[in-house]
């Protein structure tokens, strides 16, 4: 189908060294915080790094280079890069890891940036889903697909891309670290039952009308695994908007109820 060598060592280069930045950054900024602020948790580490290296192991590697020379590799790099790597992303809480290590002044002017009006569009659910189920159309129903791995920008541009596309969706659905707007369960329930609905839509699409250059075989084993393969973080994403809506309108026993269940 496509090959691998037309990215270069470049790019393999660039990236690996970024994950290995990430994978440092994030841990001392995290020791470094905890002298000032309740101590960061243990398990923030690990979402952080299995989100490094999932969205790694989707550009480089014997999986990168598998996703070159067959669908179903892509397929799978594009679960890891634009969906699970983006859910851990949400865990580790970077937004909130980042303000704690900034100095207060620099601190209020990132607040500031994320309250403003451009980035409130940019991270509002719709949009989010417009960019992140919209790319998805736009790569898969356009030449893009082929173009890309002829190209090592326009590879490394789609598959940024496709990641913060995923992260900004994620972070719009469930509210786990800081975010410049507060929409109703139902506003974000209803915005998530839309991007599946598209996701599924696109795969069957993708089942029928395979891209230019690449095999009807391979299409559809891609395609079922887009299908199906997407259906764990979904319903990852809806365990969590179902619990926090739970959280949000379980009624709150009253000190006097508590005291009185507890004689009992």
């Amino acid at each position: 189908m496509h090959t691998h060598e037309g990215m270069g060592n470049g790019f393999e280069t660039s990236v690996t060294l970024l994950v290995l930045v990430l994978l440092l950054v994030y841990p001392v900024a995290a020791w470094k915080t905890n002298n000032h602020y309740r101590r960061w948790p243990i398990h923030r580490y690990v979402f952080w790094g299995s989100g490094v290296l999932s969205a790694g192991a989707a550009l480089v590697g014997p999986l990168a280079d598998w996703a070159h020379m067959n669908f179903t590799g892509h397929m799978t790099g594009h679960l890891l890069l634009g969906m699970l790597a983006p859910l851990l992303f949400v865990f580790a809480k970077p937004v909130t890891l980042l303000l704690r290590t900034l100095p207060v002044q620099v601190a209020r002017r990132v607040t500031g940036v994320l309250n403003s009006q451009p980035l409130r569009l940019l991270t509002h659910p719709m949009t989010a889903t417009v960019l992140n189920i919209g790319g998805l159309y736009l790569l898969y129903t356009t030449g893009l697909y082929s173009m890309m791995h002829q190209s090592t920008a326009l590879y490394a541009l789609i598959h940024l891309h496709v990641f913060l596309a995923g992260y900004l969706f994620t972070s719009a659905l469930i509210y786990i670290d800081l975010t410049p707007h507060r929409y109703s369960h139902v506003y974000r329930a209803s915005i998530l039952i839309l991007a599946l609905a598209g996701h599924k839509i696109l795969s069957k699409y993708l089942y029928a009308h395979p891209p230019g250059g690449v095999g009807k075989a391979e299409v559809e084993q891609g395609a079922m695994l887009m299908y199906y393969g997407g259906d764990v973080v979904d319903l990852a994403l809806i365990i969590i908007l179902c619990y926090h809506w739970y959280e949000a309108t379980a009624p709150r026993l009253q000190p006097s109820e508590t005291v009185e269940m507890r004689k009992e």
